[in-house]
């Protein structure tokens, strides 16, 4: 396993608890949209076992043209030891990625794309939607749709709605909304459903997408594999 050791070299306050650290691209480090990596803070593998509570699994907000990695991530006050470091860091502090994989890069199979996700999970979405901007090839069109009960949305620069480019973006700010809109989509039944948020917003969203037919196959979530059975395997009670 290679680790890339990288630096900060700019930290952008994207909301109040919000922040993305822009890290320096280290050579022969490569990524695609939708991709996560491992994001150490020193000191993680100083010892005869890594320590795990220095390694966070982030999404990176960023393409590789854009020549930055991007971490977008919540800081709230009351945060955990790993959390409380990275607020801590400044421009030029060092930290470490590795294990970068990406486990929902845009699917061109002429469908619509529906983007699902709650807070800051907005971020693994942004790679996606710029490089869709960039080459909308055998994508029919692309809608995102977010809930944030804080209101401080995030990426309005980019998640804001463009006819001509076939984009659509929306923001709501609490659940009765969001569910209400993610079955008005579902009604589209050929449509790719990705989601990213926390466990229980995946579940939640799923159920949602199951009672509306729409099948296991559709749905693309941010993680590994083996991990999805747990996520999409069980039936649908009709």
């Amino acid at each position: 396993m290679k680790i890339y050791w990288t630096k900060i070299n700019k930290i952008i306050e994207e909301a109040p608890e919000v922040k993305t650290y822009l890290l320096d691209c280290p050579e022969d480090f490569t990524w695609e949209e939708g991709s996560h990596t491992h994001f150490a803070l020193e000191g993680f593998n100083a010892g005869d076992k890594p320590n795990r509570s220095l390694v966070r699994h982030m999404s990176i907000s960023t393409l590789p043209n854009e020549n930055s990695i991007g971490i977008t991530t919540r800081i709230r006050e009351q945060c955990s030891e790993y959390k409380t470091i990275l607020r801590n860091l400044e421009v030029g502090s060092e930290v470490a990625l590795f294990k970068t994989h990406s486990n929902v890069p845009l699917k061109r199979e002429d469908k619509n794309v529906y983007l699902l996700s709650a807070g800051v999970g907005l971020a693994t979405f942004r790679p996606l939607v710029l490089d869709y901007f960039e080459r909308a090839d055998n994508v029919n069109q692309v809608h995102s749709l977010n809930i944030d009960s804080s209101k401080n949305f995030l990426f309005t620069n980019i998640f804001e709605s463009a006819p001509d480019k076939k984009f659509t973006s929306q923001f709501v700010d609490n659940r009765k909304d969001y569910y209400d809109e993610v079955k008005n989509l579902a009604a589209d039944k050929e449509g790719l459903f990705y989601i990213v948020g926390s466990d229980e917003f995946l579940m939640q969203n799923i159920e949602v997408l199951r009672e509306q037919c729409i099948k296991p196959e559709q749905i693309m979530l941010d993680k590994r594999e083996d991990q999805l059975p747990e996520f999409l395997s069980f039936d649908v009670s009709v």
